[in-house]
């Protein structure tokens, strides 16, 4: 992270970008761990090549047993839970052929859903029994079910533009107001951004650090905010071993400084353990920000979560409690995907709910993740 001087020093978070490019002392240590690495399999070479010798001289030997290896599954589908279930032994199971099996890993994809009736009115008895999933077409077998107040990790970022000065008060009220309703397990952390984005609190459950954090008001131009979540949902992910992670997201309007592009984000907001995004937007429909709804729309709807965009200030405190009551009623549903890895690719999830007389509810969850196997990160 770089440390950036706006009146005082704060973090500033920087982008999770694959592949990044080492330079001057970071790319020697590059190098020198990559000469010591090929020695280490040079050397395991030579081992492995003596052993097979040794096994050859031996009377009545048919050969070395061939080694049979399964790649395992990506670790970065969405929302892999800490209790995923890892079939590969530290000493492989040796077969009556004398194959060596290494059994492949199947990773957990939890869900955070909610589920509302026709009126919008929250629906939170159901059993597991009236919950369907599908990935990609295909009907899934669930693996777990529960209803619980589980822990959460959350990220609060607001808009530090010039516009968003008079309407700070009662935004830093309301996000104070979320975060006194969460429970004691949960951690919370304060992204103030404009044309940069600043980490001014880090994880904790203190309120009073977060309210300093909320107060550090330096209004100024530019807005990047696609750029300012996805370094949040990065820290969300490198930050806490948490699983339900949230993003609080206020601003009033439109990015206009970002590196990333709306697909990017998007994109990388989808990944494994990706967050739940809810958007509190004020915008003015007159000024042609048509555009910026629809953007920020999709954002929370792919994620899972929310959008409103308030007529009044006045709102945003009993809009914040409709947030924080949505994440305490959430079903947590785990699968194990029937599909096969295969690279970055990504998977569109649709899970159905329905009551005694099959009559259908809306769920609310994620539309889909990208999985990402080693061959795709190269």
């Amino acid at each position: 992270m770089r440390v950036n001087a706006v009146g005082v020093f704060r973090t500033g978070l920087e982008l999770s970008r694959p592949n990044k490019r080492c330079h001057g002392p970071g790319l020697t240590r590059y190098v020198e761990r990559g000469k010591a690495l090929l020695i280490a399999r040079l050397a395991l070479v030579a081992v492995l090549v003596a052993s097979a010798v040794a096994q050859d001289s031996r009377p009545g030997s048919a050969g070395t047993a061939s080694i049979s290896a399964q790649p395992p599954a990506s670790p970065s589908a969405a929302g892999v839970t800490a209790s995923s279930q890892d079939s590969t032994s530290s000493q492989p199971p040796q077969a009556e052929t004398g194959e060596f099996v290494f059994k492949k890993k199947v990773e957990e994809v939890a869900l955070h859903a909610v589920v509302v009736d026709q009126q919008n009115h929250l629906i939170s008895s159901l059993n597991r029994d009236a919950f369907s999933v599908y990935e990609d077409g295909k009907l899934q077998k669930m693996t777990s079910f529960r209803q619980e107040n589980v822990p959460l990790a959350m990220g609060i970022l607001i808009d530090n533009s010039g516009s968003m000065r008079p309407k700070r008060q009662k935004v830093n009220e309301a996000a104070l107001n979320l975060v006194r309703s969460s429970g004691t397990q949960d951690e919370v952390f304060v992204v103030n951004f404009g044309e940069q984005y600043y980490l001014d609190q880090d994880f904790t459950d203190d309120v009073a650090k977060l309210k300093a954090a909320l107060d550090k008001v330096e209004t100024r131009g530019s807005t990047a905010l696609y750029d300012a979540m996805v370094a949040s949902a990065a820290h969300l992910k490198q930050g806490t071993t948490i699983q339900k992670r949230v993003l609080l997201v206020v601003t009033d309007g439109k990015d206009n400084a970002s590196q990333e592009s709306f697909d990017e984000t998007v994109q990388q907001l989808q990944r494994g353990d990706g967050p739940v995004v809810y958007v509190i937007a004020f915008v003015d429909e007159t000024k042609g920000a048509s555009s910026t709804i629809r953007a920020l729309q999709a954002i929370s709807l792919k994620t899972g979560g929310t959008a409103y965009f308030p007529s009044d200030l006045d709102q945003v405190d009993a809009i914040t409690k409709s947030i924080g009551y949505d994440i305490r009623n959430q079903y947590v549903i785990g699968y194990k995907s029937s599909n096969p890895i295969s690279g970055h690719a990504y998977h569109a999830i649709d899970v159905q709910a329905h009551d005694a007389s099959r009559h259908k509810f809306r769920v609310r969850t994620r539309a889909g993740y990208y999985s990402d196997s080693p061959a795709a990160s190269q």
